[in-house]
């Protein structure tokens, strides 16, 4: 009866293990899971509080000697560069990478991918004397609002935003523009790339026109995180170019998300970044380098944009269209 009894008890008590160890086990995964989430904030929490240190650093960094400089630098349509940046320095991956790039701890890059000589040289120009949209802007996130944003009023979000990037480059650089204003982040924003895949395929297959893409989100950061910067004298959202290396540490080259336009992608990022540096310094936040693709395969000239975050508002994201739209137009019209 004793050994009845004992077994019994030793069961019970194997089982109430397991079961605990179960759920710690669980426990453990979310709080990895929501570390992971958060993990992103604070990256840009950090790199906000540094940011006066960081401007002052990068251009440490990039400026020329002092027999090289000259009094200002005009650009063919006569804006003044406020700064002249020195390539001879870049050309040490460990100062590009400090000045130019945040790399996520889930991925890594080669140094081979980052020589400066070949992402400046590459030709992202675009034909222009076609028919039909010459880029295209959608919204992978199209839920993403501003601190002020109106439930209900796309027209105050990142949607909004976007309607205002279109109007600049066709009213003021002559750029066909197709703002595809799609939704596919409802209720399932953990399936948005996939939902949005095919449509952004079918677009561009609709209009074999389309030469550049640009996937317009808005951030998230920790509450109290200003992304901010002042622009002629405009309290301005500072933006953030990504790319998706389709690359993991854990992993390797992700073979089920191939992207064959990396290379020019990370053209387009660096020589976007590398013209804000000299014409708008302080708009851009480092270029996020992350493993996977985020449909950044669907046209070679692709790019994701993050502009501001939630605790920004409205008129800041839209204040930072302009710049933007003018950076753009320097690299893909030469």
């Amino acid at each position: 009866m004793q050994k009845k009894i004992f077994c019994i008890c030793f069961v019970f008590l194997c089982i109430i293990g397991i079961y605990c160890g179960y759920s710690i086990e669980n426990e453990q995964k979310n709080i990895v899971k929501e570390d992971e989430q958060l993990d992103y904030a604070k990256l840009a929490a950090d790199e906000n509080s540094q940011m006066e240190n960081l401007l002052k650093e990068n251009y440490e960094a990039v400026k020329p000697p002092e027999s090289e400089k000259k009094e200002e630098v005009k650009s063919e349509k006569g804006d003044v560069k406020a700064i002249e940046i020195d390539i001879e320095k870049l050309k040490d991956v460990a100062c590009l990478k400090k000045t130019f790039y945040q790399v996520d701890s889930s991925t890594s890059i080669s140094a081979d991918k980052l020589d400066v000589e070949k992402l400046l040289g590459a030709d992202l120009s675009i034909q222009e004397d076609v028919d039909g949209p010459q880029i295209l802007i959608y919204h992978t996130h199209s839920q993403e609002g501003y601190s002020d944003s109106v439930k209900g009023d796309e027209s105050t979000t990142v949607i909004g935003v976007g309607d205002y990037l279109a109007q600049i480059l066709e009213e003021e650089y002559g750029f066909k523009v197709l703002h595809h204003k799609g939704k596919y982040d409802v209720n399932d924003r953990d399936h948005a790339y996939s939902n949005a895949e095919s449509k952004i395929k079918k677009i561009i297959k609709e209009h074999p026109s389309i030469q550049l893409v640009i996937d317009l989100h808005r951030d998230g950061v920790l509450e109290g995180t200003r992304l901010v910067t002042d622009i002629d004298g405009k309290k301005t959202a500072q933006i953030m170019f990504f790319n998706g290396l389709s690359y993991t540490n854990s992993v390797g080259e992700i073979e089920y998300l191939k992207n064959p336009y990396i290379d020019t992608q990370l053209a387009m990022s660096f020589q976007m970044q590398f013209k804000a540096a000299e014409y708008y310094p302080g708009l851009t936040r480092r270029i996020y380098l992350k493993g996977y693709r985020y449909n950044m395969h669907v046209c070679p000239k692709t790019m994701l944009v993050e502009v501001g975050a939630q605790t920004n508002t409205l008129e800041e994201a839209k204040n930072a269209m302009i710049p933007l739209a003018n950076v753009i137009s320097k690299v893909i019209r030469k």
